[in-house]
């Protein structure tokens, strides 16, 4: 009986270590190849599927950049997304790399877990220096909208940051070919996943290169008059930023819809980014004028993050 114990905790780990490659179903890409790991196991963070995009020209011989994307269910497919909207990453990669505009690079989409996703992408450490009193407020009261709360759980980003770290990224770099060293590791996300791609890089900046922030939620609820929140994201900006003369980041934001609250907080960040030595080569800030906040307009500038973190020289 100890014996059959012993063999069926071997098998749960096992299970736990090797997640359950999933080949039905799959996101139709343009270019290259989707694998999915179906309900990537964590001791941090719920289970999730993790959707792995091969280049056409992935080589198992031949080492990749990573760039690791969040709300993975919507980078590829819009026949597959809750409003028949994507990023286009296989499409807008697959032609940078065939036209050698960048290094052959692994997209790691981590799906996120919808009703947990703002708890999981609100940097911690910026929401654990708020007042107390705002903090409950936040976690107990405030709605993304009338039936719904903003936050599921309390804060979770900085468990959410140690599954990609600890236990996904080990993953990848054990099972493809990649260089697994910071200046070819990056981030990148929108919105809430343009927050925890910025605090990624700031949390973790031996693993991390670049991060590319799009649509950056700088207000991290949805209200921008007398909110501490962007104060708090810029402080803490201030006394955790990487080296610049070895990390990259890219913002930008539109003009429309909820993009166009973004502005007066993104120049708030500019100047932190100024002041802590950050120039052209290792940081930009974009504006698209009359872009709004979708999936449909990040698909369009894509290849602008992609070229300023992956281009060749």
């Amino acid at each position: 009986m100890k014996a059959l114990n012993v063999l069926l905790l071997c098998c749960i780990l096992y299970a736990c270590s090797n997640p359950k490659v999933e080949q039905v179903n799959l996101p139709a890409v343009a270019s290259g190849t989707l694998v999915r790991l179906d309900s990537f196991p964590s001791k941090w963070v719920q289970a999730r599927h993790v959707d792995i995009w091969l280049p056409a020209t992935y080589n198992p011989k031949q080492q990749c950049r990573v760039l690791y994307m969040h709300d993975g269910q919507m980078l590829f497919d819009a026949a597959t997304t809750w409003n028949k909207q994507e990023w286009g990453v296989d499409e807008v990669l697959g032609q940078l790399m065939a036209a050698e505009k960048i290094h052959p690079c692994i997209v790691v989409g981590v799906w996120n877990n919808s009703p947990a996703r703002h708890a999981e992408y609100f940097p911690q450490k910026p929401f654990e220096s708020l007042r107390q009193t705002y903090r409950d407020s936040l976690l107990h009261t405030a709605r993304r909208n009338p039936s719904t709360a903003l936050f599921s759980t309390e804060i979770q980003s900085d468990h959410y940051l140690k599954f990609l770290t600890e236990e996904l990224k080990p993953y990848i770099d054990q099972h493809y070919a990649t260089f697994p060293d910071r200046s070819h590791t990056f981030i990148a996300g929108s919105s809430m996943g343009g927050l925890i791609s910025m605090y990624a890089i700031c949390e973790y900046p031996d693993i991390f290169g670049g991060a590319a922030c799009l649509s950056t939620h700088w207000p991290g609820t949805f209200e921008a008059e007398n909110n501490p929140i962007p104060t708090a994201f810029c402080n803490y900006l201030a006394n955790h930023l990487p080296d610049p003369a070895t990390h990259k980041f890219y913002f930008d934001y539109g003009t429309a819809t909820l993009d166009s609250l973004y502005e007066p907080f993104q120049l708030q960040v500019d100047s932190v980014m100024l002041r802590k030595g950050y120039e052209a080569s290792h940081w930009v800030t974009r504006k698209f004028e009359g872009e709004d906040h979708s999936e449909r307009a990040w698909r369009k500038r894509l290849d602008v993050p992609i070229l300023f973190l992956l281009g060749k020289e």
